[in-house]
């Protein structure tokens, strides 16, 4: 990429999440285009990239980043084919946008953060997109001012309409708490110690075997306790929220202030449905964000080590939820290339 051209982005899996992706460079964000796209369906990557000029189409990741063109690498692929994708993003050291997990297990993730250590500095941003969430930024900003005082509990609550079929129990840790793991993280810049899940009997709502709700207690090495309220099967919308309890006053977020009506003997409003509804702008800015800063040459936002940090925080939920009782986080020692 040179001076004004804009930066030509790679997306790898063209599914929901890499066809929305697709959809916010061509058509939202600016400075950047979509410069090639690789599915293992090759008809759905076609699809995809259909009508966007210079948009070459590949089955193969390694290929797509080796197109002509192609400065950056967006990953929206299933998270077991993330590894592969990120080293094959380092050998050509492209920066990297990496839709969250950054790997299914901590040993996984590790090794990229290993690899990406070995090239001396950061190339990935990893996708937990409710950083840049208006709501969460300004919730972050109230608790470093410190007016509130040290924050001593973080309660969230995490509900979506229904899960997916393939929908598993452990899932509800690995792919849903996973966020409030890393909004624990960032809002509280501690890290997470240990964890304990409390699985009360399933929602009739539930399918068969899944264990859902969930509740998720989380300890820092602050002393925090966060607490998250997992409900995949609530069946009324969707709804992300959190609490800080601070020690001169707590703040909230999520609480969904949109038109309320008042009309013949009743009030309301609407609730969000989804996470593409509920965090839109979130996505867009996020995109933007990343963007802006590798057409500066520069990394920001969350981490490898952010992304790995998460993982193992949910290898200890899942073990916590199968075998019971408290589970101890193991975390390696953080290089010093993230600070």
């Amino acid at each position: 990429m040179h001076g004004s051209e804009p930066l030509g982005i790679a997306v790898i899996g063209t599914g929901r999440m890499g066809a929305d992706h697709v959809r916010r460079i061509d058509r939202v964000v600016s400075g950047a285009r979509v410069a090639a796209v690789a599915d293992t369906d090759a008809e759905r990557a076609k699809a995809v990239a259909a009508g966007i000029d210079g948009c070459t189409v590949h089955t193969d990741p390694a290929a797509a980043m080796a197109a002509a063109g192609v400065d950056a690498v967006l990953i929206a692929s299933p998270g077991p084919a993330h590894e592969a994708a990120l080293l094959a993003a380092f050998e050509r050291d492209l920066p990297v946008l990496c839709e969250k997990p950054l790997t299914p297990d901590a040993a996984s993730a590790l090794r990229v953060v290993e690899a990406e250590q070995a090239l001396g500095h950061r190339r990935v941003q990893v996708g937990f997109m409710r950083r840049y969430d208006a709501e969460y930024v300004r919730l972050k900003a109230l608790l470093e001012t410190g007016q509130l005082g040290r924050p001593l509990m973080l309660h969230n609550r995490h509900r979506n309409v229904a899960s997916s079929p393939f929908f598993t129990s452990s899932m509800l840790i690995t792919d849903s708490v996973s966020h409030e793991v890393d909004v624990t993280r960032w809002l509280l810049g501690q890290e997470i110690t240990a964890v304990t899940v409390h699985a009360p009997g399933s929602s009739s709502g539930a399918p068969d075997g899944l264990r859902d709700p969930q509740f998720v207690v989380l300890e820092t090495d602050g002393g925090a306790l966060s607490d998250v309220e997992i409900f995949v099967n609530c069946g009324f919308g969707y709804q992300v929220q959190a609490e800080a309890v601070c020690e001169r006053g707590t703040a909230r977020v999520g609480d969904d202030h949109h038109l309320v009506t008042h009309t013949a003997g009743r009030w309301g409003g609407t609730i969000t449905q989804d996470w593409t509804e509920r965090f839109a702008q979130a996505y867009d800015d996020e995109l933007r964000a990343w963007v802006d800063t590798t057409r500066r040459g520069e990394v920001r936002g969350p981490s490898a080590w952010d992304g790995y940090a998460a993982a193992a925080v949910c290898e200890a939920g899942v073990r916590a939820l199968e075998e019971g009782g408290r589970v101890e986080v193991e975390l390696a020692e953080k290089p010093a290339l993230y600070g």
